[in-house]
């Protein structure tokens, strides 16, 4: 990515955050929705996300886990290793969440929004990628919707490049090495039995055709 690009999304990003804050209200969807303000200039004002900005589609996610890697950028356990440069620009952001409530109704508000269509556009041979998925499958479901027990995110819905994005962050320790994220630590080793771009293209695209 440019790096003129990240700066001044960053730049931007603090602006509309520190506006956003000045704004008080009680904790939940509402007072969610303009917190989000803080969000809009890299996940779009429908959460869709942005391929250029390196930032994902939230919408529709889970509050428990959107909640929880809020979290994790706050306190350090996501996107504070020196190579994590999408990371290195969410965290401030979670940062900026210094409001009690905050993390909860912004999670509580994105959640509520309707997913948007995720790109495919990755490629990849699905029937390959079925018997990669059944390490997958253990904590993410045979569906790929994730299960809250095992803190594990749905998987349906995610644009390909993204979630081959952190795939390779979780095999090349950039993501999941941290001693705080003990979820974390458990995705490495998986997504380690993915060998090479090929097996992570063909994964992708089997999950792509779960509903």
């Amino acid at each position: 990515m440019d790096g003129s690009v990240w700066r001044i999304g960053l730049a931007l990003c603090l602006v509309v955050a520190a506006s956003a804050c000045n704004k008080t209200t009680e904790p939940g969807a509402a007072r969610g929705e303009i917190v989000f303000d803080t969000c809009v200039p890299c996940h779009g004002a429908d959460g869709g996300g942005s391929e250029v900005l390196a930032a994902p589609g939230i919408a529709g996610l889970p509050q428990w886990y959107l909640e929880a890697q809020l979290v994790k950028f706050r306190d350090g356990a996501r996107g504070d290793h020196p190579d994590d440069v999408e990371g290195l620009r969410m965290r401030p952001m979670a940062r900026t969440l210094d409001v009690e409530g905050d993390i909860e109704s912004v999670a509580e508000y994105v959640a509520s929004l309707p997913a948007v269509a995720p790109d495919h556009g990755l490629g990849g041979d699905a029937a390959a990628g079925q018997a990669k998925y059944a390490v997958c499958m253990a904590c993410h479901g045979p569906d790929g919707k994730g299960n809250q027990d095992m803190s594990s995110p749905p998987l349906v819905g995610q644009d390909d490049w993204y979630l081959a994005s952190q795939i390779v962050k979780f095999k090349t320790g950039i993501r999941g090495s941290d001693p705080l994220d003990k979820t974390g630590a458990t995705m490495a080793p998986m997504a380690a039995t993915l060998p090479d771009d090929k097996a992570i293209a063909d994964v992708i695209a089997y999950i792509a055709t779960l509903k």
